[in-house]
């Protein structure tokens, strides 16, 4: 089964996606996520002048092979545009191995470990009300865990806080807006939410919280502590994870779960932060984090050192690379929690999938490789259009983590 075509396709119904397609000598088609939130094109490049060239006429079966050869053969390798290129190849030959087996991609993982994969959706509003009104929805639909975000006094915008509350997309103009930030602001109204939380709903479901890097170690050891009577399922991004000793500190001073690593591209960028205990779910995901052989490896390697998946799941992934996760999340042993955020309408159609949700859980299906497919005449619809992540600053006007 010979690689005899790749196609690199852009779209944007909604936001953009980059997609590769391959297609195999013998007529079978297999797809890969490469999107990039807010650096589409520069991977879109990526796979189109130096990847795909050196994909025609490969062996479509031996897929590690060819994940070491993207990654060695590179030599300047690691980083987000190169990683998430590579889970584009990865995740299409996977898609291919298990068309051609005639097999839904998780029972070539090993097979199912669960019987769906729990997830949890985002609440968000304005001010402490919306946002518990906004919680109450969630239950309704049918979440078992639910991320609590919010407005902050005093702040004009904050991130985490979107307009339309389900398909939210943060990548909100060609050139970055900005959001104000005041770490004093937030760690006085935190608590104060997660306790109205807890009052109003109770102790019967999971609540998470992301800070999104916007804390220093000691602040985040602060928040953390402050919140251990509202009972996390995990605080978010505390801090930005570059220097992983730093959460040493958190651990020090709470037992409120920590999770991160949805900007992880590979294990080296996990490796301290799980092989000494510092943190409790791993988010890092197929596309950016190498495909699904890589992130694999990062799994098992968790596995040993009681560190779960927590896989980001926001609308910056396509549903191509949803569907492969879900499939990689059905299988393994150190399943934790997955986050999903739905797709519009204009997105479901240019990529109809198999997947679907019931009683807090995705369940990827059982068609053959992922489930997921493109519907390219949709696609042609919905022309590229630049968009840029926000930046965030101090009060004071000084460029901030987020």
């Amino acid at each position: 089964m010979k690689i005899a075509k790749a196609d690199v396709i852009v779209t944007c119904p909604g936001r953009n996606f980059v997609t590769l397609k391959l297609t195999t000598d013998d007529g079978l088609t297999g797809l890969g996520d490469a999107t990039l939130n807010g650096r589409e094109l520069a991977v879109a490049s990526y796979l189109g002048d130096h990847v795909v060239p050196c994909l025609i006429g490969r062996d479509a079966h031996r897929i590690d092979d060819t994940w070491h050869t993207l990654y060695r053969g590179a030599y300047w390798r690691r980083g987000p545009v190169t990683m998430t290129a590579i889970a584009a190849v990865d995740t299409a030959l996977w898609d291919l191995k298990a068309k051609a087996a005639g097999l839904p991609l998780y029972q070539l993982l090993g097979g199912r470990s669960r019987d769906g994969v729990t997830v949890y959706g985002h609440a968000n509003g304005a001010d402490m009300a919306e946002t518990l009104d906004e919680v109450q929805r969630f239950r309704d639909m049918g979440y078992k865990a639910i991320r609590v975000q919010s407005g902050i006094p005093g702040l004009a915008s904050t991130y985490g806080v979107s307009k339309d509350k389900l398909f939210y997309e943060p990548a909100d103009a060609a050139v970055p807006t900005e959001n104000l930030w005041s770490t004093e602001a937030y760690l006085d109204f935190m608590p104060k939410l997660l306790d109205a939380v807890r009052v109003r709903f109770g102790y019967d479901g999971h609540i998470l919280h992301d800070v999104h890097h916007r804390l220093t170690p000691i602040e985040a050891a602060r928040l953390g502590k402050s919140l251990e009577p509202y009972r996390l399922f995990w605080l978010e991004d505390p801090v930005p994870a570059e220097n992983q000793e730093a959460f040493r500190i958190l651990r020090q001073h709470t037992v409120t779960p920590i999770a991160i690593g949805e900007v992880f591209n590979t294990i080296w960028d996990a490796k301290t932060l799980i092989g000494e205990h510092l943190i409790d779910y791993i988010r890092a995901t197929v596309v950016h984090a190498g495909g699904i052989s890589h992130l694999r490896r990062i799994l098992d390697f968790a596995a040993l050192h009681h560190v779960r998946s927590g896989c980001h799941g926001a609308t910056d992934l396509s549903p191509v690379c949803l569907g492969a996760s879900l499939h990689l999340n059905l299988a393994i042993p150190n399943f934790g929690v997955h986050e999903y955020m739905r797709h519009t309408a204009e997105t479901d159609a240019v990529f109809p999938h198999a997947y679907s949700f019931r009683d807090g859980m995705l369940h990827p299906g059982e068609a053959p490789g992922h489930g997921v497919t493109l519907d390219e005449t949709a696609a042609a619809r919905f022309p590229y259009k630049p968009a840029s992540l926000p930046i965030n600053r101090l009060t004071d006007g000084t460029l901030w983590h987020w």
